[in-house]
């Protein structure tokens, strides 16, 4: 039984929800809870939790549950994890903190992707969900929305340091968003008649005095122009010393930020650059493609005519070019378990070795002094063996490594050079890529 991690689906927008509500810990645990876990069984249709994560995985059950949160007491509070082993993927926590510390319900709710919530009807189950919730447990705030779109707006400081926000907490209505649970607090500092009156999709008053607000019928197109009208409406109607047209004009730009950009990387690099754009944080993607889009990548420059080629100065050219090979096989060595690839001395697994180091920021992560004397004459001879295995390439040896020459066609090749100034920090593993000079080198050969 494997959880399906929202990480394991590709980098995309999620719905989000952040749900804290007091409970009583005098009741019945299961009593108290009933509420909770019977409007997740009756609502979440389509993404409906079927693992629960307690010291291990069990197969969703109510008694899994109570198992659960029992084995992980620990003072004052206990936890839980919901997922699906299936799409869409779930990432849901409950935690229950307990005395002395102020008794409260949390609960942190993430389903992937955001586009399963295309279908008003699932949107609808999410809602009634929600307000069962907030009718029995009372929040002083409660969201649900696009994740992308919450960390573009901030959520939860909204600007404020850590400080402000712990102490301040919700003082005011600082954004709204797809849907909103505005607690009794939140409802007086607005005043009941006007929160009752804004213009949403849906405006409700709970038993317990807070108002459940849903500014649209579906939430997958909160980007929309339509959804952000309504978005902007309603935030204005609450916040009357807000201008309309500012809150909808920044509402606009953060949906121009998560707009698709269609990646035009360049064709020596698309295969590294798209798994670099993975990495990204998912309200980061669009801007990071648009980035790469306009980044080009320097001509390499560590080359000479072949005509210019110095000769070489060894006594033994077989020894040193068996000496190239040792540090190849060094680079092998360090990276074999992370890069499988290496094994095969191919343009792909130089591909592979780019990314690898890109994504450990190896320039910066470890001893300059280690990179210098051990690294860059390991890379320029794993990089110069490629060079002669897969383009007919030839080693001219030289006394000094950053001499030692590759000839490929009409050019030679300076892997050593090449490494050097490939390992200088993060942005030049980029600049100075591995697959670079190698595709370069296989256009120059005829």
């Amino acid at each position: 039984m494997k959880a399906l991690s929202v990480h394991d689906l590709q980098p995309e927008d999620s719905l989000w929800l952040d749900f804290k509500g007091a409970f009583n810990p005098q009741a019945a645990r299961e009593s108290e809870l009933e509420p909770l876990i019977e409007a997740i069984e009756k609502y979440a249709s389509g993404w409906m939790p079927d693992i629960v994560n307690g010291k291990r995985l069990r197969k969703y059950s109510r008694a899994s549950i109570w198992k659960a949160l029992d084995e992980r007491l620990d003072g004052n509070s206990t936890a839980l994890g919901l997922y699906r082993t299936e799409w869409p993927a779930l990432d849901s926590r409950l935690r229950l903190w307990l005395p002395p510390r102020v008794p409260e319900l949390d609960i942190i709710i993430n389903v992937k992707p955001l586009l399963f919530f295309a279908e008003e009807k699932r949107c609808r189950h999410f809602m009634e969900m929600v307000r069962e919730w907030a009718s029995h447990y009372l929040v002083p705030h409660a969201v649900a929305h696009s994740s992308d779109d919450m960390e573009l707006a901030g959520f939860p400081s909204f600007g404020r340091d850590d400080e402000t926000r712990r102490r301040d907490g919700f003082d005011k209505i600082y954004e709204v968003f797809w849907l909103n649970v505005f607690g009794p607090k939140l409802v007086e500092i607005v005043g009941r008649e006007r929160m009752l009156s804004t213009p949403a999709h849906r405006v409700e008053e709970l038993p317990n005095g807070s108002v459940l607000l849903v500014t649209w019928p579906t939430v997958a197109d909160f980007a929309s122009r339509e959804a952000r009208l309504a978005q902007a409406r309603a935030h204005a109607h609450l916040r009357p010393d807000l201008d309309f047209d500012t809150v909808l004009h920044n509402l606009l730009a953060r949906s121009a930020r998560l707009a698709p950009v269609e990646p035009r990387f360049h064709p020596d690099l698309a295969p590294l650059l798209s798994r670099v754009v993975d990495r990204a944080a998912s309200h980061e993607r669009q801007r990071r493609i648009a980035e790469l889009n306009a980044w080009q990548p320097p001509e390499p420059e560590e080359w000479r005519p072949v005509d210019s080629a110095l000769p070489s100065d060894v006594d033994d050219a077989e020894r040193a070019r068996e000496h190239y090979s040792t540090l190849a096989e060094h680079l092998v060595a360090l990276l074999h378990t992370k890069v499988p690839s290496i094994f095969e001395a191919t343009p792909e697994s130089l591909t592979d070795a780019d990314f690898y180091f890109w994504r450990e920021e190896f320039p910066a992560s470890r001893q300059r002094e280690a990179i210098d004397e051990t690294a860059v004459p390991a890379i320029g001879a794993y990089l110069g063996e490629v060079l002669v295995r897969n383009l007919g390439g030839e080693w001219i040896p030289r006394q000094k490594l950053e001499e030692a020459q590759v000839r490929v066609g009409s050019r030679v090749w300076l892997p050593f050079v090449r490494a050097r100034h490939y390992m200088t920090s993060r942005q030049s593993l980029l600049d100075y890529s591995l697959t670079r000079l190698y595709r370069a080198a296989e256009r120059h050969r005829g």
